[in-house]
């Protein structure tokens, strides 16, 4: 997997990168004060993996423009609440975010479309074709910028598992249950009876802890690691609800036009590299998290009858079809996903 990984990302890193690095090398020795101060909002809280990841993105960009741009980050609960991030991004109120589409499905559609739908591809080869090969780069870009925003390299996590307070032997056992799972993946929970919550990553543990929701999915498995869910939650059930998650970073399109060719060439090649971190460094993180999680009590399903897999993959299948129907631009993006 990991040679995939860097074998799809060479050629997107490559050029970028060593325009970004000239540039920042040819502008080093003359700044030393910031020209612009953005706001970089993101989903974690501070002292998580993926926390320090976004951390570094702000680093990359100010190291990269030799200062130019400097970045604060703010973590989760510091100003912007996980549900706000992409509209303070589009009014400016910070520079930077990187969203979670799903808590943004009435603002922006064709988001839930691109992180991933359930039944998704968990092949990262498959995932980076779609986007920079078969156009799903140029329709997101458009779909965005129809809303002031300026859409950056995504980056992919891996798949997206359910943890719950009691053991799930079987489909029906979702029935009834109180899930933390925003957007299609609440729709798709709320087809094998369960109640889908919107919650934002950072209330999960209460949430749990107090009976407000039953279980709650993650973006991944690193996610239900660092929120210590399992001292709430033992039981994860083994089918994943989609193999893999696609996030963007986007900037605020005023912001953006501030800046040089050579800064928007700076920030680009940044993103790329966050993306190529995310890839590399989210494989490993996974399997640490498990056995940290396996250790502290946590309990796996038994393996899924085919009758269940069956409703699985129904359950999926039906959202594609419903998500076409959002806007254009989702169905331009599922029109381009029938085709692969």
């Amino acid at each position: 997997m990991l040679n995939i990984i860097k074998n799809v990302q060479k050629k997107l890193v490559t050029g970028s990168l060593a325009v970004a690095l000239g540039l920042s090398a040819l502008s080093a020795t003359t700044a030393f004060a910031a020209e612009h101060n953005w706001r970089f909002a993101n989903l974690y809280s501070r002292g998580t993996a993926y926390g320090e990841l976004y951390e570094n993105l702000g680093k990359n960009i100010e190291q990269m423009s030799a200062g130019k741009i400097k970045v604060q980050v703010l973590y989760s609960g510091e100003g912007v609440g996980s549900s706000g991030i992409l509209g303070a991004v589009k009014s400016g109120l910070v520079t930077m975010g990187a969203p979670f589409q799903s808590m943004h499905a009435g603002e922006l559609p064709a988001g839930v479309v691109e992180i991933g739908l359930p039944g998704g591809t968990d092949d990262v080869g498959e995932l980076s074709t779609l986007f920079h090969e078969k156009g799903w780069d140029k329709v997101l870009k458009e779909a965005y910028g129809a809303q002031g925003l300026v859409w950056l390299d995504p980056y992919i996590q891996p798949p997206v598992y359910i943890i719950t307070k009691k053991p799930i032997n079987s489909v029906a056992d979702f029935k009834g249950l109180k899930i933390r799972a925003p957007g299609a993946y609440g729709k798709f929970l709320r087809q094998l009876g369960a109640s889908p919550v919107s919650l934002a990553w950072s209330e999960i543990y209460t949430s749990l802890s107090t009976g407000v929701i039953d279980g709650s999915i993650g973006s991944n498995m690193i996610d239900h690691r660092d929120g210590n869910h399992v001292e709430v939650a033992k039981y994860m059930y083994r089918l994943p609800l989609a193999g893999a998650q696609v996030l963007p970073i986007v900037v605020n399109r005023s912001a953006w036009n501030k800046l040089t060719p050579e800064l928007q060439a700076i920030v680009s090649a940044a993103t790329t590299i966050h993306a190529r971190e995310q890839m590399t460094k989210s494989k490993l993180w996974e399997s640490q998290a498990v056995a940290e999680m396996e250790a502290k009590g946590l309990k796996w399903s038994p393996e899924p009858s085919a009758e269940d897999k069956a409703a699985w993959k129904a359950a999926a299948a039906s959202l594609w079809d419903e998500y076409a129907k959002s806007d254009k631009y989702s169905a331009q993006l599922i029109e381009i996903l029938k085709k692969q």
